[in-house]
C-alpha cells in the first residue's frame, strides 16, 4: 500500500515523521514486512536519528551547514546548490523493518523529514509492503 502524506516545513531543520509513519503501518495490516519512507524532492531527506534530546535536530543541520556551506562560486541558477548537496548526502528515502504490525526503531529513534531548502509545502509517501 502507498500513503501520501502534506507537510509544512521552516527554512530549514527535521520535522518528525514518525506518527506518520507508524500510522501507515497500522492502517495497511501488515504485520511482517518493509516499509520505505521516500521523499520526492531535490532539496529535502528522510533520516532516521535520534528523537529524544531536541539539540540533536540543531546540531545535525548545523554540521550540514558546515560541510556543505552556501559558496558564491556554486553555478546553480537558483541559489540553493548546498541544499541540493544535503539533500544527495543524507539521501531520499529510508527503509524499516515492520515486525508485530509496528516498526521496527531503537528505543531513542525517530523518523525525520529533513529540509535544506524551505519553508515550503512538501509530501512524502510511505509504501508498506508484506504479508
Amino acid at each position: 500500500m502507498l500513503f501520501t502524506f502534506q507537510l509544512s516545513t521552516p527554512s530549514q531543520g527535521l520535522v518528525e515523521i514518525t506518527s506518520e509513519v507508524r500510522e501507515a503501518v497500522r492502517e495497511s495490516g501488515v504485520n511482517e514486512g518493509i516499509c520505505v519512507v521516500f521523499c520526492p524532492h531535490t532539496t529535502a531527506a528522510i533520516t532516521i536519528n535520534e528523537n529524544a534530546d531536541p539539540d540533536v535536530k540543531s546540531d545535525f543541520i548545523m554540521g550540514l551547514a558546515k560541510t556543505f556551506p552556501d559558496i558564491p562560486a556554486f553555478r546553480h541558477a537558483e541559489g540553493n546548490s548546498d541544499a541540493h548537496l544535503k539533500s544527495s548526502a543524507v539521501g531520499a528515502s529510508e527503509m524499516v523493518i515492520i515486525t508485530g504490525g509496528k516498526p521496527l526503531l531503537g528505543t531513542w529513534q525517530g523518523i525525520y523529514f529533513c529540509e535544506f531548502d524551505g519553508p515550503r509545502e512538501r509530501r512524502f509517501y510511505v509504501k508498506v509492503m508484506g504479508d
